[in-house]
């Protein structure tokens, strides 16, 4: 018992985002997370095209969190397969980057101008122009204006967010809906199995990735205390 009351008050904060994050997640206020969660899943399509030898022709995100991605090239398997495992371990490697390190503003502004250069090359209709600009904008003026406790604080929310979203998606679109054309649709379609054969796949492997991350992430403590005026240190 006083284990778990230490674990508890060394990680406070990460439950109460958590918490707020679930409470909230059918109202309007999560909406831009949830899309940001579906443009990480776009761009790791994308990244897996380039990484194979493929192309990205364009990406888009819309506001009723769907979106695509068209590629040329590369591995198909390796495209189709990488995007919800890779939007997961982008925000998981986000999540453990604010726990572990106190990189948190370099790792906002490479975020925010990767975000950026993705809307120049790769976005073609207004919404994810407008979406990627903004988003992109205000991730680099994070970084600079604001204190390395907010900028660990945002990097946090966006992990726990795609830590939350991905495997109700898979879930959602592979398992539940399994009718529905989405990745693991098309991976049965052209590489064989079913669709909740991959949806399943990629629903274990998220659920192990978050507990690795978890497990590798969390010392003795995890809260942010913004009143520090040096640099944060972790347990």
């Amino acid at each position: 018992m006083q284990r778990l009351k230490t674990f508890v008050n060394g990680h406070w904060q990460l439950f109460a985002m958590t918490a707020v994050i679930f409470a909230l997640w059918q109202t309007p206020v999560v909406i831009p997370l949830k899309i940001l969660v579906v443009y990480l899943h776009e761009l790791s399509h994308g990244a897996a095209a380039i990484m194979t030898g493929g192309d990205i022709e364009q990406l888009n995100v819309s506001p009723h969190q769907g979106g695509f991605a068209l590629t040329r090239g590369g591995s198909r398997f390796v495209i189709l397969s990488a995007g919800y495992v890779g939007s997961l371990v982008i925000g998981m490697v986000l999540l453990v980057l604010a726990l572990r390190s106190t990189a948190d503003r370099i790792v906002m502004a490479v975020l925010g101008t990767v975000t950026l250069l993705a809307t120049v090359l790769y976005m073609r209709d207004a919404f994810t122009i407008a979406f990627g600009a903004v988003t992109g904008a205000a991730m680099l003026a994070c970084a600079k204006w604001f204190s390395l406790a907010v900028n660990d604080m945002v990097l946090r929310v966006i992990g726990l967010s795609s830590m939350i979203y991905v495997p109700y998606d898979i879930f959602d679109d592979t398992i539940r809906r399994s009718t529905l054309r989405s990745d693991a649709f098309m991976l049965a379609e052209e590489f064989g199995g079913t669709t909740i054969m991959w949806g399943a796949t990629w629903l274990v492997i998220s659920l192990l990735v978050i507990v690795v991350a978890l497990r590798f992430a969390l010392g003795q403590h995890s809260n942010i205390d913004f009143r520090a005026k040096g640099p944060l240190t972790r347990g």
